[in-house]
């Protein structure tokens, strides 16, 4: 499946956050991002987190990007909040939205699949690397955001 193309305007996520890399995420021993997730949930930070807008969606913010693909990045699993401080901001631009639903995490593993994928067949379509996310509208569905130019 094809992914859309859209324009989205700036907002906050507010949460949890942990730095790596996609190298250090292929490794069972170094994945920090399924930890990330089970302390969010664990802790029910979803829940405790303050100046929540109306968007009942969960997010996962990819931002601080050291370079691109390779190098190191954040990762901050949260909540659309109204205020910026304490919390990561999604870019205003354009997104290629990838859409996956199925059973967790192998749903999200396939979209990324297919992401690298789309990106190494369409070598013309660059992408930002300022922010991306992942928007969780349920337990099985994800839309993923990739920033391009």
């Amino acid at each position: 499946m094809e992914p859309t193309r859209q324009h989205q305007d700036a907002f906050h996520v507010a949460g949890l956050t942990i730095r790596t890399t996609n190298r250090e995420e292929n490794e069972p021993a170094t994945a920090r991002i399924g930890k990330l997730w089970g302390r969010f949930f664990g802790e029910e930070t979803y829940a405790s987190t303050p100046d929540r807008t109306g968007d009942a969606r969960i997010f996962s913010v990819y931002s601080a990007y050291e370079s691109d693909a390779h190098g190191a990045f954040d990762v901050t699993a949260g909540v659309a909040v109204t205020g910026s401080e304490g919390s990561r901001a999604v870019e205003a631009g354009d997104y290629l939205v990838f859409t996956g639903q199925g059973e967790m995490p192998q749903m999200v593993i396939a979209t990324w699949q297919r992401i690298w994928q789309y990106f190494e067949a369409h070598p013309e379509v660059a992408r930002r690397y300022r922010s991306d996310f992942e928007a969780y509208e349920g337990p099985d569905k994800v839309a993923i955001y990739i920033g391009v130019s």
